[in-house]
């Protein structure tokens, strides 16, 4: 999910990873604690290893990469989890967790998750394929019987394989929220995005938008008969033990376990504004869930080991098309699923989440490898984006 309050800031990254609100940071923030100026950053910071980190003889790479996040990109914070193809796993810190305080950042801490909840939904999705409950290529009519009618949109004509793809030429609700800092229905999001018309025909083009996994996220519900919060943590948080991930509950703005605040910055001069706390529902099942960096690994990792999907479903996850104008040189969006060119050579898998006051990036490899890192203040500069990046590639490659 992507924040923004600004006409200029929407055509530079409205459409990168997960799309995103505008207008309405400017009211969560109106809402929050104070105004902050980013002043200092604590010392680098922590490992799960004090030996291993005195041992070393070089600077630590990873942590070389979020002190830059934080010194020169201006993040109030920095976290990793880097996990090794023996499942060991470190974390890093840098920064401040409150601007107000100056409290320690703490180690693998809860950040709100944006678009990684996609790989969630889509996950669900192509498990209930397997379970031959759904099928990729039958219409969403066939789930949500007369519910897709808009100007050049018509349920009968996309496939939930395009919903997952990013091909079905939805316009996305996002673009298109008030200013209103309220709980929203799915249903009202969806209906948000039917009062414009398409972007292309289904199958014709890529481009990304939100609103195609909350009509993802609607169908479960009728395939399943149950919240789709649920199937998520029935079908994927417990089925593989994560500990600090979840989907929140309606009406909970909070943070639940220790965790950095998020800040919002209106201007590229204005102060940074807490926005920690916010309703999340505008986000949904394209961008709703609270995580940690070591759970992502995990999740990525399992799925890429086959432990969450079959081998028929877990390869059309991973078949892929071109989405390089969103997530940068030789990206290619799968269902649900990005895989990106390493520097040092192969791919990573994962996805990537933007929600206002948290920027995550990361993914997890073939060979064993799993990364994840997130600052606390949604990007809004293709410089901060490349470091970013930059950082999740360090951690992979080294």
């Amino acid at each position: 999910m992507r924040a923004r309050t600004q006409q200029s800031l929407r055509t530079s990254a409205e459409q990168r990873r997960g799309g995103g609100r505008r207008r309405t940071v400017a009211a969560a923030a109106a809402m929050a604690i104070g105004a902050m100026t980013l002043a200092a950053f604590a010392p680098p910071a922590s490992s799960t290893s004090a030996a291993a980190a005195t041992a070393t003889v070089r600077p630590d790479t990873v942590q070389q990469a979020l002190n830059t996040l934080v010194r020169d990109d201006g993040m109030p914070a920095a976290l990793a989890s880097v996990e090794d193809r023996n499942g060991h796993t470190r974390t890093y810190t840098a920064g401040v967790a409150d601007l107000a305080t100056g409290s320690k950042v703490p180690r693998d801490g809860q950040v709100r998750i944006g678009s990684n909840t996609k790989t969630f939904v889509a996950v669900v999705v192509l498990q209930l394929v397997a379970e031959r409950r759904m099928a990729l290529d039958a219409n969403v009519d066939t789930y949500l019987p007369g519910l897709v009618r808009g100007k050049g949109i018509d349920g009968r004509r996309i496939t939930v394989r395009q919903l997952l793809q990013q091909t079905s030429g939805l316009p996305n609700y996002s673009n298109y929220l008030g200013d209103d800092v309220r709980y929203y229905a799915p249903r009202e999001l969806l209906d948000t995005a039917l009062q414009h018309p398409a972007d292309f025909a289904p199958g014709t083009s890529w481009k990304y938008s939100n609103t195609n996994y909350v009509l993802a996220g609607l169908i479960v519900q009728k395939v399943t008969g149950r919240p789709l919060a649920e199937e998520i943590d029935r079908r994927v948080i417990k089925r593989i033990g994560l500990r600090h991930t979840y989907f929140p509950a309606p009406g909970d703005v909070t943070i639940r376990e220790p965790h950095p605040h998020g800040y919002y910055r209106e201007s590229a001069d204005g102060p940074l504004r807490d926005i920690t706390e916010i309703d999340p529902s505008w986000g949904w099942a394209a961008g709703q869930m609270i995580s940690t960096g070591s759970d992502l690994n995990r999740f990525f990792s399992a799925l890429l080991a086959g432990r969450l999907l079959p081998p028929a479903q877990l390869a059309r996850m991973r078949s892929t098309v071109p989405a390089e104008a969103t997530f940068g040189p030789g990206a290619r969006y799968g269902l649900g699923l990005v895989s990106r060119p390493l520097p040092c050579g192969g791919l990573s898998w994962g996805h990537g989440g933007s929600f206002p006051g948290y920027e995550t990036r990361g993914g997890a490899t073939d060979g064993g490898r799993a990364a994840s890192v997130a600052v606390t203040m949604q990007l809004t500069d293709e410089a901060s984006r490349r470091n970013l990046e930059r950082a999740v590639d360090t951690a992979l490659c080294r």
